[in-house]
């Protein structure tokens, strides 16, 4: 017995819509209205599974970020991605790891539902033009000419310099430590001169409502978590293909921590404290090209 091709492509539907919704939550959701739609199909008269199932996907995520869109013109403060737990392996593929990184989806959060598919599909994993149309509903030079347009508005928007996993690690471990330590001159040292906080509480939990542009600013504030009267402790993990922190409070996980490495430095921080966003970091993503 063959295996089913939604078990053998599951990673890639979701990793598809979580790059379309940068919501774990949503990104599951989707993948499971994906799965009851392919149950239905006859699967002989399917002759390519995985253009299939990935048109499905991509057409139930762009619904829902419809949807999702709106919600976040509510949302109480600055709205960042879900993060995800994710192996080590996965910055093999800079591609991926660069894709899923919290700095591109938050990029990627400024561009339109169909902008977003496009590129998205188009650019992380290379689906022809005729797929990409008929995922979305538009002619395939419709396709390209927003796809172009598209592919600008991430460049101009995306973080210029690749950093090598050893050296995001070794940054961000200084980071942590200084963090760790209460240690001032040591996060002036690590952060860019320009560097920018940003914080997701959602209203849920104390979060600064804009983001915090400045060493000068930043250092004092992450200086003083080292003096919380709680049992405080910051650690390393991977989240997003990707070297990275996390801070817990009296032994529970409250709040993940993503950075920008430019020139060797920081250039910006991303803290995601709301804690509906923080269920999922006790089990790694499976995600795939």
């Amino acid at each position: 017995m063959t295996d089913d091709p939604f078990v053998t492509h599951r990673s890639l539907l979701f990793t598809v819509a979580y790059e379309m919704l940068g919501s774990a939550a949503d990104a599951e959701d989707v993948v499971q209205e994906t799965w009851l739609r392919w149950a239905d199909v006859a699967r002989a008269e399917v002759r390519e599974p995985r253009a299939y199932l990935v048109r499905i996907v991509t057409r139930q995520a762009l619904n829902r970020l419809r949807t999702v869109s709106r919600q976040r013109e509510d949302y109480v403060g600055e709205w960042l991605p879900e993060p995800l737990l994710t192996s080590p392996d996965v910055a093999e593929d800079v591609e991926l790891a660069e894709s899923v990184s919290v700095a591109m989806l938050t990029v990627l959060e400024t561009l339109g539902p169909t902008e977003r598919a496009v590129f998205v599909l188009r650019e992380v994993f290379e689906t022809p033009y005729d797929e990409i149309a008929e995922a979305v509903g538009k002619s395939p030079a419709a396709v390209r000419q927003i796809g172009h347009r598209a592919r600008e508005h991430v460049a101009a928007r995306r973080p210029r310099v690749r950093v090598s996993p050893a050296e995001q690690a070794a940054v961000v471990e200084r980071f942590l430590a200084a963090v760790r330590g209460g240690d001032v001159q040591g996060l002036l040292d690590v952060l860019a001169p320009d560097v920018v906080l940003v914080a997701d509480g959602g209203g849920v939990v104390g979060a600064a409502r804009k983001p915090i542009v400045g060493a000068d600013k930043v250092a004092p504030l992450l200086g003083k978590l080292a003096q919380l009267d709680f049992d405080f402790d910051v650690l390393p993990t991977w989240l997003n293909g990707a070297p990275a922190g996390r801070l817990d409070l009296d032994g529970a996980l409250d709040t993940a921590v993503s950075v920008v490495i430019e020139d060797g430095r920081i250039s910006r921080i991303f803290a995601v404290r709301n804690p509906h966003k923080l269920g999922r970091l006790g089990e790694e993503a499976e995600i795939s090209r």
